[in-house]
């Protein structure tokens, strides 16, 4: 480019665009559209500054590769192939590209991937694919095998989808800043002096191993503390049952009060992409907005109990009760609550670690660490507070309610289920 140009950026400070290409794809609809997708789903009904975006968030994971590649660049590392070097920024700036609003929220109701959407736009007959397709008539197809972890260098795949990659060092730092909680701080500054390219893969200085612990620590505390929050968790369960009723209905052969046309597809899965382009969190506010008018009682319902922060309550059991959640079903429904749209069971678990498995279908790349004999060890072999974590699968069983069932449930009638509701977290 003929002039650099910046992003003022609250976590990174600034954002450096030096590439024609970039700043072209940061231009086109398909990209801006990613303003209007919120980075944290349904996480700004739990910490209130989350209303961050899919756009601020990749913009940083751009840069986080920017600044590895240049570190390569200056010191000259002979195993780094600096022909890739736009792939991977094309690769970073485009990865989220096809999340759709309220992101994970949405993907579960109606069992898509943003993944798929990502590499179908940068496909399609859209302004990105015009952008790539200008570099040369191939590289759509690379900028896809990347994001959908098939094109054939990890070198390449690694810095945007490994343990420890810009998506990830981004989102930590950047989701913790805005929820106002202090568990995704990192020193990424010390991680980006101790990145190596070597013999085909990312790798890290032996000496830099706790800055890389102190990483695997931070995304470890925010999983349980900002991703997998209760509240979140039964904001996100609410959404789903709004798209589980309006699922229901349509197939019933129910007439919307008020229907737009991609979430209608969506909800038949089969949704073109100039549909799916349409759809961000603005149209779907909106739709939840109409539902909560509808005839239907329970879609109206449900839409209302999202939209005013009505959420449902949570207590905790043990695997070992599901008899009384059985029982709670039928009381359940006695009470005049469906349980198939006024209850969900719940079990969060995330493996803060995932130590390497070759051959597993969804294997990651690990974390090698690189010694002064050049000799590469995973780093759960010499971190002890790696191998502690590694492997945990953490989580509490929850049954999420309406609070109004306790109005409507007798203590002396139900002492079993009133001591299970009053176990609040």
């Amino acid at each position: 480019m003929k002039e650099e140009k910046v992003f003022k950026d609250p976590v990174h400070k600034y954002i450096y665009v030096q590439d024609a290409t970039i700043w072209d794809l940061i231009n086109t609809r398909e990209f801006q559209r990613l303003r209007r997708i919120r980075q944290l789903g349904t996480s700004f009904l739990t910490f209130h500054g989350a209303e961050h975006s899919r756009f601020s968030h990749s913009l940083g994971v751009y840069e986080i590769t920017r600044k590895i590649i240049s570190q390569f660049e200056r010191n000259h590392y002979d195993d780094w192939p600096k022909e890739e070097r736009l792939l991977c920024l094309c690769a970073a700036l485009l990865h989220d590209l096809g999340h759709g609003p309220f992101s994970h929220s949405i993907e579960k109701a109606f069992g898509t991937r943003h993944e798929d959407w990502s590499c179908r736009i940068v496909l399609g007959d859209t302004e990105v694919n015009r952008v790539l397709s200008a570099v040369s008539p191939d590289f759509p197809k690379k900028v896809a095998g990347v994001i959908c972890k098939s094109y054939d260098k990890e070198i390449v795949v690694s810095l945007v989808s490994s343990q420890l990659d810009a998506d990830r060092m981004d989102y930590l730092l950047r989701d913790a800043y805005f929820t106002g909680v202090n568990y995704g701080t990192f020193d990424l500054e010390r991680i980006l002096r101790v990145i190596r390219p070597y013999k085909g893969h990312i790798v890290v200085k032996e000496s830099g191993m706790h800055a890389v612990e102190d990483y695997l620590m931070s995304r470890y505390q925010m999983y349980w503390q900002v991703y997998f929050h209760p509240v979140t968790r039964s904001a996100e369960i609410g959404l789903h049952k709004v798209f589980a009723r309006a699922k229901h209905l349509y197939e019933e052969g129910y007439t919307f009060g008020f229907m737009v046309e991609p979430i209608l597809h969506l909800i038949q899965q089969n949704i073109s992409l100039s549909d799916y382009l349409l759809l961000d969190e603005s149209v779907m506010q909106t739709m939840l907005i109409f539902w909560s008018q509808e005839k239907d009682g329970i879609l109206r319902d449900l839409c209302r109990r999202f939209l005013d922060r009505k959420l449902y309550k949570y207590s905790t059991f043990e695997p070992s009760d599901q008899a009384l959640i059985q029982r709670m079903e039928q009381v359940m429904a006695e009470a005049g609550f469906d349980p198939m749209y006024y209850m969900e069971i719940d079990f969060p678990s995330k493996q803060s670690y995932d130590v390497y498995r070759p051959g597993e279908p969804d294997e990651n790349f690990p974390i090698l660490l690189l010694d002064h004999k050049e000799r590469l060890t995973e780093i759960s072999h010499l971190s002890e507070i790696v191998q502690s974590i590694s492997g945990i699968q953490m989580g509490k069983h929850r049954v999420y309610y309406p609070e109004e069932l306790l109005e409507r449930l007798s203590v002396e009638k139900y002492p079993e289920l009133w001591a299970l509701l009053g176990e609040r977290d």
